[in-house]
Formats: C-alpha cells, sequence, structure tokens
C-alpha cells in the first residue's frame, strides 16, 4: 500500500510551499502595487500643493489687480470729476470772454460813431476856417487896394475923380461836409 500520509504529506509541502511562494509574490505585488500608489499620490500631492500654490499666487495676483482696478477706478473718477470741472470753467471763461468781445465789439462800435462826428465837426470846423482864410484874404486885398488908392490920392486928388469908385461886394460860400 502506497504511503498515502507520505503522499499526502508530500503534496501539503507541495501545497504549501506553493501558497507561500503565492503568498510572497501576491505580497511582493501589493507592496510594488503600493509603492507605485504612494509613488503616483506623492507626485498628485506634490501636483496638489502646486496648483494650490498656483492658485494661492492666482488669487494675490487676482486680489493685486482688484485693488489696482479699484485705485484706477478712483483715479479715473477723479480725472474726470476735474474734466467736467475745467470744461465748466473754461465754459464760464469762454461766456465771459464773449462777453467782454460783445462790450468791446459796442465800445469800439461807439467810438467809431464818435469818431466819425468828431471827424464831420473837424470838417465843418475846417471848412469854416478855409471860408474865414478866403474872406481874410479878400478883405486883405481890399485893404491893400484901398491902401493903393490911399497912396494914389496923396499924390493928387484930381486923379482920383478922374477914377470910377469901385464897389466890393463879397459873398461867402458855405461848404458842405463830406465824410
Amino acid at each position: 500500500r502506497p504511503d498515502l500520509a507520505a503522499a499526502l504529506r508530500e503534496l501539503r509541502a507541495q501545497y504549501e510551499a506553493l501558497a507561500a511562494r503565492n503568498l510572497q509574490a501576491a505580497e511582493d505585488w501589493y507592496r510594488a502595487r503600493c509603492a507605485r500608489l504612494h509613488e503616483r499620490a506623492a507626485r498628485s500631492q506634490e501636483a496638489v500643493r502646486a496648483s494650490r500654490r498656483e492658485a494661492g499666487e492666482c488669487r494675490r495676483q487676482l486680489q493685486a489687480r482688484l485693488v489696482e482696478m479699484e485705485s484706477l477706478r478712483g483715479a479715473h473718477q477723479s480725472l474726470e470729476r476735474q474734466l467736467q470741472e475745467l470744461e465748466e470753467r473754461h465754459s464760464a471763461e469762454a461766456a465771459g470772454l464773449q462777453d467782454t468781445i460783445g462790450q468791446l465789439e459796442d465800445d469800439l462800435r461807439n467810438t467809431k460813431n464818435e469818431m466819425a462826428r468828431h471827424l464831420r465837426e473837424y470838417q465843418d470846423l475846417l471848412n469854416v476856417k478855409m471860408a474865414l482864410d478866403i474872406e481874410i484874404a479878400a478883405y486883405r486885398k481890399l485893404l491893400e487896394g484901398e491902401e493903393t488908392l490911399f497912396n494914389i490920392g496923396s499924390v493928387g486928388l484930381p486923379a482920383l475923380n478922374s477914377l470910377p469908385s469901385p464897389t466890393y461886394s463879397f459873398q461867402p460860400r458855405s461848404f458842405s461836409s463830406s465824410t
């Protein structure tokens, strides 16, 4: 009779050796798999940390940009107010200058009218002066003629009776003024 107990022991030893090898292989596979997973988890964790750092940096940049944007918005509003104030001030100055220009134009018109009036008066006075000069010249000629007659008369009165007695009539001219 074959020794069944020995065969069973041998089978059992083979199965136990195979089970130990399988167990060792499973443990090795498990350890390798765990090591790879740990390595992948570490890389993922590092990627997550990097992503968090990057997200934090993006948040800080976003906050800085928001603060900068608010600052620029305030500066923009301030500049808009200043621009509006300048436009209002310039509009007021332009209106004031327009009023001044209008007043100066009125003054210029009045001055021109006054100058024209003075020029007419001057022309009238000049015409009167010319008429008086002509009249003075006529009287001077008359006086010279009288003086000549007087000188001739002192030479001889009989010669005076032979001359016809002249009559002078002077009509002064009136001059019209033209501007």
